[in-house]
């Protein structure tokens, strides 16, 4: 009895300890909040000699500090020049050993406090073997900051929990970017620094099968690479949970004649599930991917879009996809996860949901900004379905994330899945276009993970300045000016008539009548001087931190600048053109080859634009991905160099073909035959 009440006490006193937090939080938010992402729960000041402890020397560390936390503080402190922390003897540490004191939730595994004084940071969690350490560690990394010539820790108490149990990142490898192992580890330890405790890499045809080594062309993911990341992502509290697309999608490992037969359509995307031979060929994958990520809580089985389904020799009906999806839930629950499905096919047909396994997770997948998803998840709700809710970095056919809409879909989408008591987040980030750069994501990557983390909303009007200070580790307001003005050239291109994704109308031919008149519409000179005042800073400023996701702001800056100038070009020689043929019939010589050498002069401009921006876009993938995938890209900047070079040669043919020798020039439409 009497351990009982001193630990009621205990409790009783730490709730009151966590109110008195939450009333302090204000006061302290505006110095110290602004680099810490995910917000904790509360936040107070300390008293503290010179009101901060200076970190002019090393901190030094117990030996039984948990490894990968104590491996993100270090990097990131040295990259800050903060003195790197060092490991000690315990009698000689500065960071006390870590103590366990029951703390204030229900979900205890992740829960932690951090306080901060003159003579000692302690730690505490509420259960031995928990992320609680790490959770700190990532915290206590984010906290310095500089005052004058030196960096300093705020003497600072913080209690913190997660709102939802699972916080995943989705990460499409199967589009085009297929990581080199190095940016695996480094992808894998900056989400966990955002505190994101999930990765689920996204397979189609990328994974090594011994069967059908074919398959994975040109680039694979290997049983022993999939342990590897397994077991490193484990080191930074993250679980590796397998996505193996198994309906449809398929067409990489279906174009091969050895697995056509499998196919719904000929050579197509979905795999036939009236066909026995589907299952020979998917279950010891399955089997062999679960063993190589060595028995996650989860395995993803895809079954999203099987839009082919009724259109070839298999029936669409709900038992046809409920059958599918209870065949490969028993080889994943004999391997030790619970089966995940996304949930479209359930959202057109509930009655699906009475014809699948109960262990099965569904994962609810909806990227708009819609003004609530509660329809969604109650239809999984209502049926007792375990669910996670998956908002997306709309990064998908664009040159940066559509920045707006992700944070809209984010904010919103994970307000309503805690309000609905969800395992968790599922977070995604696709490459449908196949050359989108995961570097280009981490903004709203981080707000998904705040917003997952927190209890309270992310505050968007200073989301940028936020996210800034904390990932390029600098005081300097332009990193925040940066996205903000890449967040406003995104919108402006949503002018009406204007609807197209960004990758889109980077490609396109500027001398088509149908986008030109479109684009016309816009205001192209302050979508360009938006992005001029981007690369401008980024020309100049390079963070301490997180330096390539700069680089890549600066690269899709220049390529909204590249777009807007492409458009104003493809008016710009239509309009020198038609003042050449006007003077053409008073035989104005002069101004006829004027207007004909400047319109060519531009044609070379668009060819340069691209033969500038191929390198750096290369020198960006590069970083992240593979040569193969690359290569793919590249051959698009090269024909619309050549394109352009076309364009520029065949203005110079009508000048001394038709002008210089018969005096004529034909309309331009028929000079500048749109791109087939």
């Amino acid at each position: 009895m009497r351990g009982s009440a001193l630990a009621m006490g205990f409790v009783l006193r730490f709730a009151l300890l966590g109110l008195a937090l939450i009333a302090s939080s204000a006061a302290a938010r505006a110095s110290v909040m602004p680099t810490l992402v995910p917000e904790p729960v509360s936040i107070r000041s300390l008293p503290c000699r010179g009101g901060a402890r200076a970190l002019d020397a090393p901190l030094r560390f117990p030996r039984s500090i948990d490894s990968g936390g104590f491996e993100i503080l270090r990097e990131r402190w040295s990259a800050l020049g903060i003195p790197a922390p060092v490991l000690a003897s315990q009698a000689d540490v500065t960071v006390a050993p870590i103590t366990i004191a029951p703390l204030f939730t229900k979900y205890v595994g992740e829960n932690y406090s951090l306080a901060i004084d003159s003579e000692r940071i302690t730690i505490s969690r509420s259960i031995p073997d928990s992320a609680a350490v790490f959770n700190a560690l990532t915290t206590l990394a984010q906290l310095p900051r500089r005052n004058g010539g030196r960096w300093e820790l705020p003497c600072v108490a913080i209690a913190d929990s997660p709102a939802l149990r699972w916080r995943v990142v989705s990460d499409d490898i199967s589009r085009g970017p297929f990581p080199t192992m190095r940016y695996f580890q480094e992808r894998i330890r900056t989400l966990a620094g955002l505190k994101i405790n999930g990765w689920s890499p996204y397979m189609e045809q990328v994974f090594l099968d011994p069967a059908h080594p074919y398959v994975a062309f040109p680039d694979a993911l290997s049983a022993g690479d999939l342990r590897a990341l397994t077991v490193y992502a484990r080191r930074f509290h993250v679980t590796l949970i397998p996505e193996q697309q198994t309906f449809a999608h398929m067409h990489e490992s279906l174009k091969y004649e050895q697995l056509a037969s499998l196919a719904e359509l000929p050579h197509g995307y979905l795999l036939a599930q009236s066909d026995p031979a589907t299952y020979a060929y998917l279950e010891p994958l399955l089997r062999l991917e679960l063993g190589a990520a060595q028995r996650p809580p989860f395995f993803h089985i895809g079954v999203d879009e099987p839009i082919d389904l009724g259109r070839g020799r298999t029936p669409r009906t709900a038992q046809t996809i409920a059958d599918h999806i209870t065949r490969l839930a028993d080889v994943v629950l004999a391997g030790g996860a619970r089966p995940m499905i996304w949930d479209d096919a359930i959202q057109q047909d509930p009655s699906i949901l009475g014809l699948i396994p109960k262990q099965t997770v569904i994962v609810t997948f909806h990227y708009g900004a819609e003004p609530s998803f509660a329809k969604y998840i109650a239809t999984i709700a209502n049926a007792g379905f375990d669910q996670m809710v998956a908002p997306g970095a709309n990064n998908w056919n664009e040159i940066y994330a559509d920045l707006d809409t992700a944070y809209a879909n984010e904010a919103q989408f994970l307000a309503d899945g805690k309000t609905a008591r969800v395992l968790g987040m599922f977070e995604t980030v696709w490459h449908d276009d196949g050359e989108s750069l995961f570097e280009a994501t981490w903004s709203p990557v981080a707000f998904a993970a705040a917003s997952a983390w927190q209890s309270a909303p992310v505050d968007r009007a200073t989301w940028h300045a936020t996210f800034a200070r904390m990932f390029f580790g600098s005081d300097d307001p332009g990193y925040a000016a940066d996205l903000d003005a890449l967040q406003a050239v995104r919108n402006l291109l949503r002018t009406p008539p204007a609807s197209d994704p960004a990758n889109y109308l980077f490609w396109s031919d500027p001398f088509d009548a149908r986008i030109g008149s479109r684009m016309a519409k816009l205001d192209l000179v302050t979508l360009r001087k938006r992005a001029e005042t981007v690369m401008g800073h980024l020309a100049l400023s390079h963070p301490p931190l997180h330096a390539q996701a700069a680089e890549v702001m600066r690269l899709a800056a220049l390529r909204y600048d590249t777009l807007g100038r492409r458009f104003q070009i493809g008016k710009e020689v239509r309009d020198y053109y038609e003042d050449a043929r006007t003077h053409a019939l008073s035989r104005d010589d002069n101004t006829v080859y004027r207007d004909l050498n400047v319109a060519k002069y531009f044609c070379w401009e668009l060819r340069d634009e691209m033969t500038a921006l191929a390198p750096l876009y290369s020198h960006a993938w590069d970083y992240e991905s593979r040569a193969s995938g690359r290569d793919r890209v590249l051959v698009h900047y090269h024909a619309a160099a050549q394109r352009a070079m076309a364009d520029a040669d065949r203005i110079g043919t009508i000048t001394r073909e038709d002008y210089v020798r018969a005096h004529t020039l034909p309309p331009f439409d028929e000079l500048m035959v749109p791109a087939k």
